[in-house]
Formats: C-alpha cells, structure tokens, sequence
C-alpha cells in the first residue's frame, strides 16, 4: 500500500489496539487499521507500555502472594 493511504493513529487508539491483540479480542477493522498505520513507532512504543504494565502486575501478584 503506498504512503499516501495510510493513516496516522493515536497513542490511545494503539494502545487500546495493543491490549485487545494481547488478549484475543482485537477486531478485524481494527487490526486492519493497524497495519496501515503510517508510523509504526506508536505501535513500538504502546507495545513497550504494555509490556511494562504486564510486567508489573505479574511482579505485584507474586509479591502479593509471597507475603501471605
């Protein structure tokens, strides 16, 4: 697809899109809107941010029950 269909797509809306796929649920129109994405590094950076969150829970449920 060239440069000029693709669309720029916010922070929020990649991040949304990012917990939908880790989770299972992403919908086609969205996956679709994705990968026609004009900056890929949203996407990079909304990835980071999950990871992190993921990470962190993990970290938390595990000291959670550690300490009882």
């Amino acid at each position: 697809m060239t440069q000029q269909h693709k669309k720029s797509v916010s922070f929020l809306k990649a991040l949304l899109s990012v917990f939908s796929a880790a989770i299972g649920v992403q919908k086609h129109k969205n996956m679709a809107r994705d990968l026609n994405a004009s900056n890929p590094k949203v996407y990079v950076m909304a990835g980071l941010v999950f990871l992190l969150i993921f990470v962190g829970g993990i970290v938390a449920v595990v000291k959670l029950v550690v300490a009882a």
